[in-house]
């Protein structure tokens, strides 16, 4: 099967970035952070009929690992100009192209491209325990073959060892790539609050909305609504919400570990009130 689609992948990334100029560009990103329902919100608002998302798959992923391959390219991978201006007559407003690459809140250069790229576009964040999330990272790293510790605790151990340097070396090559940030930061990518911070300079404040996942799954409901007032968009009913790529932890954390990653988090999540509006959900 994925022999068969990879011809059929290539055709449509050369047909799009030879009508590049007749595509949208995104006017919003779902950026972050990893294991936090990125996928479940992407697939609740791609129902909605005025957000038309990317031609070929979820994550176009230019701003953080394919930024040597140039906007048109990006642009490419996106709906007709002509098909959004239709959709807008017949539903009385603008059609809005997006995007989900969950890498981008935590390179430390996407921001800046973004900021560059598509002047004026809103991010969504969101964000979830960050014991949880990490623990979560790990397993489907493993999962997917790209980490080899099978042992959370001494995959935590690791990670400064693995990350040394991986920030420099990405800010002073701009193309090249760092395995281990993108796949072992599980500490790291959980530092939430240092992240909006490095983007809100480059975005805008009023232009990053950031949300607790766990009151996504609670209340998807109110949380959608939040959305679409962000962007602007007219409610035109309810999408089905479901939960995708959940993966069950393989075995509990340690009580101790998990301690003292609570302590090692809590002036992070502490930062997050201004963000949220109120205390993380787990902290409550």
């Amino acid at each position: 099967m994925r022999a068969m689609k990879r011809p059929v992948l290539s055709l449509s990334r050369a047909v799009g970035r030879a009508t590049s100029g007749a595509r949208v560009l995104p006017s919003f990103l779902i950026a972050g952070a990893q294991r936090c329902g990125t996928t479940s919100l992407y697939r609740a608002l791609a129902q909605h009929p005025l957000l038309l998302k990317p031609v070929l798959h979820k994550g176009v992923h230019y701003f953080d690992v394919a930024y040597w391959r140039g906007l048109s390219w990006y642009q490419g991978h996106f709906p007709l100009r002509v098909s959004a201006a239709l959709l807008g007559h017949r539903y009385g407003a603008r059609a809005q192209a997006f995007e989900s690459s969950p890498y981008y809140l935590f390179h430390p250069l996407a921001g800046e491209r973004i900021a560059t790229g598509l002047p004026g576009v809103k991010l969504i964040v969101l964000v979830r325990d960050p014991v949880e999330r990490a623990c979560s990272a790990h397993a489907h790293e493993l999962a997917r073959g790209y980490e080899e510790e099978s042992h959370f605790e001494y995959a935590i151990e690791l990670e400064a060892r693995r990350l040394a340097g991986a920030e420099d070396l990405l800010r002073e090559s701009p193309y090249a790539l760092h395995h281990s940030h993108r796949h072992h930061a599980y500490l790291a990518r959980g530092r939430y609050a240092d992240q909006l911070d490095r983007l809100e300079p480059l975005i805008g404040r009023d232009r990053i909305l950031v949300l607790d996942s766990h009151r996504f799954f609670q209340e998807p409901e109110q949380v959608y609504d939040r959305v679409l007032e962000f962007l602007g968009v007219p409610h035109l009913g309810y999408p089905v919400f479901e939960r995708h790529n959940g993966r069950s932890l393989p075995r509990p954390v340690p009580r101790v570990l998990g301690q003292a990653l609570r302590d090692h988090f809590e002036a992070y999540d502490a930062r997050l009130v201004r963000w949220l509006g109120g205390e993380p959900s787990w902290r409550r």
